[in-house]
């Protein structure tokens, strides 16, 4: 009598073995041979990012060509932003310049990425609050992207 009271406790211990033993099949066929090699990673995660083509050229790569927005740029408040942190990979582009034209930016998405007001940001950081500012213009309608504290004929200083 008592085991069969108890027969309860073996399904219940019957099912938990069937979801441990469903847990390691699935964890198998879907963690990589290679984790854990280097501690928490994937030991071949080195190998498959250094097999990806190189898609960034690089702020010398764009400077040497575009000498004029170098000269814009480096009196700007963006001095220290490299171009293809607005701009995006231009590896491309700067292999084949004549054949590869970069996309144009949409400034009015574009420059709300770093400069949409936020309290999380420093206090001293250039902040706007995009809609109440531009009332719906595009950024390069007022400010040179490359130099945004030059305002354009449209913009009041």
């Amino acid at each position: 009598m008592k085991l069969k009271d108890a027969a309860h406790l073996f399904r219940l211990a019957g099912v938990f073995a069937a979801g441990i033993l469903i847990f390691i099949l699935v964890r198998s066929y879907l963690v990589p041979k290679s984790f854990g090699q280097y501690g928490h990673f994937r030991g071949d995660a080195l190998t498959e990012i250094k097999a990806q083509p190189i898609s960034y050229a690089g702020h010398q790569a764009c400077e040497a060509c575009h000498s004029d927005v170098l000269d814009l740029k480096s009196k700007g408040k963006h001095a220290q932003v490299n171009c293809e942190a607005c701009h995006g990979p231009l590896a491309k582009h700067a292999d084949d310049p004549g054949g590869v034209t970069p996309e144009k930016l949409d400034t009015a998405k574009l420059c709300v990425r770093c400069h949409e007001a936020n309290s999380a940001k420093p206090k001293k950081f250039p902040q706007v609050a995009s809609m109440e500012h531009s009332g719906g213009l595009a950024c390069n309608e007022c400010h040179t992207p490359h130099s945004p504290a030059i305002v354009t004929e449209g913009g009041k200083k």
